[in-house]
């Protein structure tokens, strides 16, 4: 779908162009980090996710598969003065937010609308509210939302997604490189973690199939997950799909 221009209420003096991003930005609807596609004002440096910038009116409510007796009504700033955390990511809600009056859950609108099936090919994860395997991140059960392989045996937390997100932040602005697009595009790529334990096959007694396969290519799959938590679950995924096909 092609969007254009919008006018948005956070940033009334101009309208927001649609573009695309090689290098991450930080939104100032949400205050999270993004990538890829978004609107911006390149005037005044300002940025939005889509789903920040497409959100619902203040008066209409929208619901989750994980919380299906919670009505989320977006609010552009968290309610009271007491810090708030997504459920999702676990992170800091600092600005835009889905917020459930009666439950009191606060989503980040990227959280919200994280999708429940990321695929290519043979790769497949899909989004659970909680999963009983260990993370490969962390090595710990529960905690976030995850992502798991199709085959079960690959986990990762959403927290720890976002975690690795800070992690890299700061190296990617101030660690040098100047200011060239394409050279911040490729660092940023190079940045991103590992999953720990990605090279370990899992499936001892079975050296050939497709359980082993989707194993590594799970492994290997934390930038498809990051470029998911970003906001545009495409915009890494065509470039390491074909070298996870390679493999």
């Amino acid at each position: 779908m092609k969007y254009g221009e919008i006018t948005h209420f956070s940033h009334p003096q101009h309208k927001l162009r649609f573009e695309y991003s090689d290098h991450p930005f930080k939104c100032d609807g949400c205050k999270e980090a993004g990538i890829g596609s978004h609107f911006r004002c390149s005037f005044c440096d300002f940025d939005l996710h889509k789903h920040c910038g497409l959100l619902p009116s203040t008066t209409s409510t929208t619901t989750h598969p994980f919380y299906p007796k919670c009505a989320f009504q977006f609010l552009s700033k968290p309610p009271g003065d007491l810090p708030r955390f997504c459920n999702a990511c676990e992170k800091d809600v600092t600005g835009f937010v889905y917020h459930c009056r009666k439950c009191g859950f606060d989503l980040h609108p990227c959280c919200m609308n994280l999708p429940h099936v990321l695929e290519a090919g043979e790769l497949k994860l899909y989004l659970y509210k909680k999963v009983g395997g260990a993370c490969h991140r962390c090595g710990r059960k529960g905690r976030s939302w995850s992502y798991r392989s199709s085959c079960k045996k690959y986990n990762l937390h959403v927290a720890c997604v976002t975690e690795m997100l800070v992690e890299s932040w700061h190296e990617i602005y101030y660690g040098g490189g100047g200011n060239n697009n394409y050279s911040m595009s490729k660092k940023w790529v190079n940045q991103i973690p590992s999953i720990r334990g990605a090279a370990v096959n899992r499936h001892r007694h079975k050296k050939k199939g497709r359980l082993r396969k989707c194993c590594e290519l799970a492994g290997l799959a934390v930038q498809f997950v990051i470029s998911a938590v970003l906001g545009d679950p495409t915009t890494i995924i065509a470039g390491i799909v074909g070298s996870f096909i390679s493999r």
